[in-house]
């Protein structure tokens, strides 16, 4: 997940919190107008998914012996995967504790 989609991401639940709050949508940062919170979602799950198939065909790589792969490159990658990977996950345990406390409201 980059910067960029992190960033739009926390856009977007800046703007449902002042909406929650009861405060104009233009009165935060939201994010651009047209990009809606699925779709920044989606994003960013394909970006993840990205980049950890490019570290496992750089891996596979450097496993056959290729010559073009080096280890430091195939390390920084599974990194950077591995990265992405529990931002996502800490990303959806933040969606999933918002959404109970939404469900435990009362009307």
């Amino acid at each position: 997940m980059s910067v960029q989609g992190i960033d739009n991401l926390l856009g977007e639940l800046k703007a449902m919190s002042a909406k929650a709050a009861g405060q104009s949508a233009s009165a935060t940062d939201a994010a651009p107008e047209g990009a809606d919170f699925a779709s920044v979602l989606k994003a960013s799950l394909d970006q993840v998914n990205q980049m950890q198939n490019e570290a496992k065909v750089q891996q596979e790589a450097f496993e056959s012996g290729s010559p073009d792969a080096n280890l430091q490159d195939v390390m920084v990658s599974l990194q950077k995967a591995s990265l992405s990977f529990q931002t996502m996950v800490q990303v959806r345990n933040k969606l999933v504790s918002a959404y109970q406390e939404v469900m435990n409201m009362q009307v």
